[in-house]
């Protein structure tokens, strides 16, 4: 069986991640060293949200996009069943999600829907699902949703399509509750917390999948429900459970958003760490159906999708049952599945016997 990559379906990490890291590079040039009561933490710098200090004040921005799952729902509808109330939502879902690594609570989210020309806004019964999903995830998410741009795009967007994604400012207040790697420390635990579903990463992948099939999206999985469906899932927001944990006094040492990459994201803090991951969730049949209809690895598929993984958070030993108490009540299932040490920076997947060294993921 012919295997199907994340690079051949066009997101290639080899050619992404040196350019990510030359804008990085060039962004650092950009720092305002007026007197304006202005000053960045440049330990933000890389990581998912981008945090600064005003008046004694921390806040922080992030912008994010959707990626292509909307091209899923596109091809799902039926009748009057558009699926698009779950793309607004995702859409917040996947900005919130990184605005929040940082310890900021949401309070505004912009939007960014680009077209090719308003013919797509014409639709009524697709527009009022995706304003009503990305309005639910504001609310969920605590945020405000304060406008943002629409622009007409004829040449660059393909008819038919949109391209989403926005942007979100939050407020982390004092410097307790700021998270950066400069907290992680070797005997810290790893706290994983469960994933919905694939979320809104390796839909090309996904995508390409679909094609190989003979029924295409409406290809049964095991569970009955049809492989599109199941791509169209509800990605989890974290906004309150995170809030939840800052004010029971859970000192947070980092967080990872487990979404490209896969669980290399668990090393993304600059630190010379080792990562041992002992316990992983089973992976949703959504993964395993990939899996096999691309004929890939264990590795290659824990290094690109959640396979049911969706935040990793980093916390003291004593603080383990206080915090998987605190994610229950929160309605997430939690495991506490493994540990940080010294040593050199790689994630250990002792249950897969999978081992990612740092050079595999050089994002800063």
């Amino acid at each position: 069986m012919k295997k199907i990559t994340y690079a051949q379906v066009g997101d290639d990490y080899d050619t992404k991640d040196p350019v990510k890291k030359l804008a990085q590079l060039a962004a650092r040039q950009t720092i305002i060293k007026e007197k304006s009561g202005f000053k960045e933490i440049s330990d933000s710098r890389g990581e998912s949200a981008f945090v600064w200090e005003q008046d004694g004040i921390l806040m922080a921005s992030v912008v994010e996009g959707l990626g292509t799952k909307n091209l899923v729902a596109d091809a799902m509808r039926s009748g009057a069943k558009t699926y698009y109330d779950v793309i607004g939502y995702d859409t917040v879902a996947t900005i919130i999600n990184d605005l929040i690594t940082v310890g900021a609570k949401p309070r505004v989210v912009h939007a960014y829907w680009a077209i090719e020309d308003n013919s797509w806004l014409e639709d009524k019964r697709r527009m009022i699902d995706f304003i009503n999903g990305w309005r639910e995830a504001c609310i969920i998410s605590m945020a405000t949703w304060g406008g943002g741009e629409t622009p007409t795009l004829k040449g660059v967007i393909e008819k038919g399509t949109i391209d989403l994604g926005g942007s979100a400012f939050g407020v982390i207040g004092d410097r307790k509750r700021l998270i950066t790697d400069k907290k992680l420390k070797a005997g810290d635990r790893i706290i994983l917390v469960k994933s919905n579903g694939i979320n809104c990463n390796g839909l090309s992948l996904a995508r390409a999948v679909s094609r190989k099939l003979p029924n295409g999206y409406q290809t049964k999985l095991p569970s009955g429900k049809t492989y599109g469906e199941a791509l169209l899932t509800k990605t989890n927001i974290y906004a309150k459970l995170i809030q939840n944990l800052l004010d029971a006094d859970i000192d947070i040492h980092y967080i990872s958003n487990i979404t490209g990459h896969g669980l290399r994201k668990v090393m993304r803090a600059r630190g010379n760490f080792t990562y041992i991951i002992d316990k992983i969730f089973k992976p949703q049949e959504i993964f395993t159906f990939i899996q096999k209809h691309a004929n890939l690895s264990d590795d290659e598929m824990y290094q690109t999708f959640n396979m049911g993984q969706d935040y990793a958070l980093f916390i003291q030993a004593e603080d383990v049952i206080k915090t998987q108490e605190i994610i229950r009540k929160n309605r997430f299932e939690s495991l506490d599945a493994g540990y940080v040490e010294k040593g050199p920076r790689r994630v250990i997947i002792k249950p897969k016997d999978i081992i990612f060294e740092s050079e595999t993921l050089d994002l800063r």
